[in-house]
């Protein structure tokens, strides 16, 4: 009988790169046959793949090279962060919370608010429908914070035309200055929920098509 032929050099080194690569806890990943980008890159930028298993979350990003700057995204704890050359931490953009064993989603951003706010605030605000943006992708839900009526009769009472003012709702609640919200997808294996800052402009990375993945 043969015996059976080891691969050629080559062949073998390669797969033992592949391993690695599928061992590796964050990558940049090939796309799947009509998974794409929503809208063009910016100028000086292209998209990305990028995927992390453990974190939970595939996202298509932006690298961008403007010469004096250039930006990439990384993931870092539980969330993508954005980094730029020129200095300073990489900035999370996209948290990915977990829900607890049979907790239902809007009890869980519930959960997750009222530990990251205030308390005082976060007696004042309830949750409701994000619906600041075009609607969200199909299977996902889009949630924030917003006064209740009490709290909002109060702020209109004392609202400066000329000063934005800080979020009503802390950190995690709506913002007036720009666009953040907390994301579902009920139907979905995955047991997490995003907290997702847009800001005021076209951001870096597609928030139409963020993924929640299981592990």
């Amino acid at each position: 009988m043969d015996k059976p032929r080891r691969p050629p050099s080559g062949t073998w080194v390669s797969g033992r790169l592949l391993l690695a690569m599928l061992f590796e806890g964050a990558s940049m990943v090939a796309a799947a046959a009509g998974d794409s980008p929503s809208r063009p890159a910016s100028k000086g930028c292209k998209w990305e793949k990028l995927a992390d298993r453990n974190v939970g979350l595939d996202a298509w990003v932006q690298r961008c090279d403007y010469g004096f700057r250039k930006i990439d995204f990384l993931f870092v704890d539980h969330a993508l962060a954005i980094r730029y050359s020129d200095g300073g931490a990489p900035e999370p953009l996209i948290d990915v919370l977990d829900l607890n064993p049979g907790e239902t989603t809007e009890d869980g951003i519930k959960r997750i608010f009222a530990a990251r706010t205030d308390k005082a605030v976060a007696q004042r605000c309830v949750l409701a429908p994000y619906r600041a943006t075009p609607s969200p992708p199909v299977g996902a839900r889009r949630y924030t914070f917003v006064p209740n009526a009490a709290y909002a009769k109060e702020l209109r009472a004392k609202a400066d035309p000329s000063d934005v003012g800080d979020p009503p709702c802390g950190e995690f609640g709506d913002a007036p200055d720009g666009i953040q919200y907390f994301e579902a997808w009920p139907a979905g294996k995955a047991r997490k929920v995003l907290f997702v800052r847009v800001g005021q402009d076209e951001p870096l990375f597609d928030e139409k098509t963020l993924r929640l993945v299981a592990p």
